[in-house]
């Protein structure tokens, strides 16, 4: 099957540092190739790949500090994707909707993972202007404030079955792994370590749009003895960053769409204490992978509870249902349907 995927250009795939979205598309382009597909990928110069590179800026937009305009690259992408698309059986998307207005004048099936939240107010009347384009969730919960859209399934994310090892004996810190901003909430995870009195170790990058919100609202938290920022990490150091943590805070509030560190940490063995907010009720398993709460006290009690887990149990749930194998045969399952039958878009 002749294969493209489209990935935004903000990191390169996979990402240097922090990035969720272009890890995954890697992981998934990967595996393609891995089956015998033929797979042509859209991303930055600098991403590394065995997949047919089409570079489309000479490397990650967020790590090239002379980009002022992000979108014109987005655009010239767009472009030559459609330029192409002759070539392929079908054509992913990752780049949420830039796209949707040039889907209805191509011949070629394409479909569109949307990564990101809907429930924003600003997308009701867009989406409902295209409701016809086809597109996938990566959890169930996504689809909530859209549920009318052209659904043709949810995929959940998967990793390399080899790209974490199982840690078999806990640690003795809790850690946080992710972006430092409001709706990730490191100030419930930092409350909870003062709560327990653990060591909480918190791995997490400052975009340029969180700034003040961390020079104001969690810097002076940072001065509590439970409390260690290591800055954001890389990928290689994340297996010891993980598995050697006692459990993994998770303690959004938003509607997460998926939570890619929550399997990162499972396939590490290591429990997640979760808020339930968005995908979490999908991806962890109450009192088995870890605990649901809904207050710091629930989240208290649950450190306290994570020592009767069962580590074996984590890595298990990851090897069954959050695999990068698995999730390509999802997707594909999902190209096949539409290249047998291509949907009727609406014209206009």
């Amino acid at each position: 099957m002749r294969i493209a995927q489209v990935s935004p250009l903000y990191e390169s795939v996979p990402p240097k540092y922090y990035g969720g979205t272009e890890r995954v598309v890697s992981y998934l382009v990967e595996e393609l190739v891995k089956e015998g597909h033929d797979v042509t990928l859209f991303a930055s110069g600098d991403s590394i790949t065995r997949a047919h590179l089409v570079p489309l800026c000479e490397r990650s937009l967020r790590l090239d500090e002379s980009c002022k305009d992000k979108i014109c690259y987005h655009v010239l992408m767009v472009q030559k994707v459609f330029e192409m698309s002759s070539y392929f059986d079908i054509i992913h998307f990752h780049i949420d909707y830039l796209h949707f207005p040039l889907v209805r004048t191509c011949n070629t099936p394409t479909v569109t993972t949307l990564h990101g939240r809907l429930d924003l107010k600003d997308y009701l009347l867009f989406y409902r202007n295209f409701e016809d384009i086809p597109v996938i969730s990566i959890s169930n919960n996504q689809r909530k404030p859209l549920p009318w859209l052209n659904w043709q399934g949810t995929v959940y994310h998967g990793l390399p079955e080899d790209l974490y090892s199982f840690h078999e004996k806990p640690g003795e810190y809790l850690a946080f792994l992710g972006r430092i901003c409001p709706e990730k909430r490191v100030d419930r995870a930092i409350e909870i370590a003062e709560r327990v009195g653990m060591k909480l170790k918190i791995a997490a990058k400052v975009d340029e749009a969180d700034k003040e919100y961390f020079k104001d609202k969690i810097k002076p938290l940072l001065k509590s003895p439970y409390a260690e920022f290591m800055g954001e990490i890389g990928e290689k150091e994340k297996d010891e960053f993980l598995g050697n943590a006692y459990a993994l805070i998770f303690p959004i509030d938003w509607p997460e769409p998926f939570g890619l560190v929550m399997i990162e940490s499972l396939a590490c063995g290591t429990p997640v204490i979760a808020w339930r907010c968005g995908s979490v009720p999908e991806v962890i398993e109450d009192g088995v992978t870890g605990f649901i709460v809904e207050s710091i006290e629930d989240a208290v009690k649950a450190v306290e509870k994570t020592s009767s887990l069962n580590r074996e149990d984590c890595r298990k749930a990851f090897e069954e249902r959050f695999t990068a194998s698995r999730m390509a045969r999802n997707y594909l399952k999902i190209y096949r349907k539409m290249i047998i039958t291509k949907p009727i878009l609406k014209a206009g």
